[in-house]
């Protein structure tokens, strides 16, 4: 995952940030206490949501423990635990990162890439043994892709469908329910998420992708001709906009459906904070660039160190 779904901080109430920093600090905890320090290096906030959207929506009664953090020793905060939801998060995260950071050495032989691969692999290795069936199911969704990028494909839609299967199947397997409607509402909301990530993704990194000769469907899509960047940004951005605002629309319609814990601060994420990231993108500002760790976040006045 890459760390674009993230909440509006602004307009959230302090108990609410509170909770969802909790959440933070649980999956980063828990990503720690199973793997290492080293392992942490990987959490982004789409884990995190992750990890909250799960333990929601299975209703799970959680505890709250006030402990001090590796980064900030001195200073004590709230951390989620006992949910089976935040550390199935903190697996497919390490999942996640280990195959991001492949994709990265082979694509464009990043020797940190590598290190940082070598250095998560005994932790990769630890995590499939108790996920065979989302490790089996990320890497046959990451091949389909692969195979998508070599052909070249043209479509941002049929390009960006392996990686939002990869997020339904994934949510599907930590979603714990047999309510049919509302796996059906479960699966289509997090399908288009995926898809909103991937083509998120997709724009906010065009100009990398030229820089490095890299594939991307809207560099085929729109015929890109050594044009001015910003010139070919603008000129396929109503496009791409209507787009991710489409696949967010459909994400909050299924949202709509479901019934789970901590509603208020998933909608914020949804119907703010979302919105917020795609306008900061494609008004040409990176999730990259924008994305601060909620360590030593101000919020209102109030120091959350």
């Amino acid at each position: 995952m890459f760390g674009y779904i993230a909440p509006d901080k602004g307009e959230m109430k302090i108990k609410e940030y509170e909770l969802f920093r909790a959440y933070y600090c649980g999956v980063c905890k828990s990503m720690g206490k199973s793997f290492g320090p080293i392992c942490r290096l990987g959490l982004n906030y789409d884990s995190v949501f992750l990890g909250l959207f799960l333990s929601s929506i299975n209703k799970e009664e959680v505890s709250l423990e006030y402990e001090a953090c590796i980064a900030n020793p001195l200073k004590k905060k709230w951390v989620v635990k006992k949910s089976s939801s935040v550390n199935f998060s903190s697996d497919i995260n390490i999942i996640l990162t280990y195959y991001k950071l492949q994709d990265d050495w082979k694509d464009e032989k990043n020797l940190f890439a590598r290190l940082g691969q070598l250095i998560i692999h005994p932790a990769y290795k630890e995590v499939i043994k108790n996920n065979i069936d989302a490790e089996l199911h990320i890497k046959q969704s990451l091949e389909k892709l692969y195979v998508l990028e070599k052909q070249k494909c043209n479509s941002m839609d049929v390009a960006a469908d392996p990686f939002a299967d990869l997020i339904r199947g994934i949510v599907k397997l930590g979603y714990k329910s047999s309510n049919k409607k509302e796996e059906e509402a479960v699966d289509w909301m997090s399908y288009n998420l995926g898809k909103w990530i991937y083509i998120i993704d997709a724009f906010d990194d065009i100009e990398k992708d030229i820089q490095r000769n890299n594939y991307n469907p809207l560099l085929i899509q729109y015929e890109y001709k050594n044009e001015d960047i910003v010139i070919f940004r603008d000129k396929i951005k109503e496009e791409v906009s209507f787009n991710l605002i489409h696949t967010l629309a459909q994400a909050a319609s299924a949202f709509e459906l479901l019934e789970m814990n901590n509603r208020s601060i998933i909608e914020n994420i949804l119907y703010l904070g979302m919105d917020k990231k795609t306008k900061s993108i494609l008004e040409g500002r990176s999730c990259k660039k924008d994305e601060k760790s909620l360590r030593g976040t101000e919020y209102k006045g109030r120091s959350f160190n």
